[in-house]
């Protein structure tokens, strides 16, 4: 699908240092984005950065910690000076962790909440307002089959976190829709990526395989092209929807 959708123009990825969001990074500039890559680990993003685009002219680093609102300030600064307005943006980041219900203490309740809430809610609200008085934007937040079915290997807080980005995405699809911006959520199932192996035991992986309908855990490189696909111009009629990408573990 790169380059099919020409989702051309300046694009933000938090968290893309890594995992999902590289896949996503890659995907939109093989479409001809801009693609300024966010992320808390700057090494590793700037790794990327230089084998994307090794003259910069297509590709750079930005260091964010996305559990605060002034680095998305920031690194809207970084964006304008560097290629101008952002016309994309893909609220990636987030802490996965897996843990016991009952055994979540305050510290880690309010790490995941914090990464996870705070980075959708300041990302919309920074890049939402600039991309608005610009009368065009393509917003994607990554929310998580854990979200809609209330987890299964993950933890409990890591699970409420995503059902918050999927409430923020329909507030932010409303109030943004009248100025051109579109606000859309993809919630995956497993995915074959290290963070997935990380959470899941090796002996109880075969189970949680055996229980995905298709019986394999996701590509993805595919939710590059869905990201590809809603950042497309021509996205501008789908805005406050959550896409599914789980194999079947949950239908609605």
């Amino acid at each position: 699908m790169a380059n099919a959708q020409q989702s051309q123009g300046v694009a933000v990825v938090t968290g893309a240092a890594g995992g999902m969001g590289s896949h996503i990074a890659r995907a939109l500039h093989a479409d001809g984005a801009q693609v300024l890559l966010a992320d808390i680990a700057l090494d590793a993003a700037q790794e990327l950065a230089s084998e994307l685009s090794p003259d910069g002219s297509s590709a750079r680093a930005v260091a964010l910690d996305v559990a605060h609102r002034e680095p998305f300030v920031q690194a809207l600064d970084v964006c304008r000076q560097t290629w101008g307005r952002p016309t994309i943006l893909v609220n990636n980041a987030a802490v996965t962790q897996g843990a016991e219900l009952m055994d979540i203490g305050e510290e880690d309740f309010t790490r995941v909440l914090n990464t996870n809430v705070n980075s959708i809610f300041f990302g919309c609200q920074v890049f939402g307002a600039a991309m608005a008085d610009a009368g065009y934007g393509r917003i994607i937040n990554m929310a998580s089959l854990a979200g809609q079915n209330g987890g299964t290997a993950t933890g409990g807080h890591y699970a409420s976190s995503k059902g918050a980005i999927l409430t923020a995405t329909k507030v932010f699809a409303r109030e943004l829709a009248p100025h051109g911006v579109t606000v859309n959520a993809i919630a995956p199932g497993p995915h074959d990526l290290p963070v997935v192996h990380a959470t899941v035991p090796p002996e109880k992986l075969g189970a949680v395989v055996a229980n995905i309908p298709v019986g394999t855990l996701g590509d993805p490189s595919f939710i590059g092209d869905v990201v590809s696909l809603l950042a497309s111009p021509k996205a501008g009629f789908v805005t406050g929807a959550c896409w599914d990408v789980n194999g079947g573990l949950y239908l609605r």
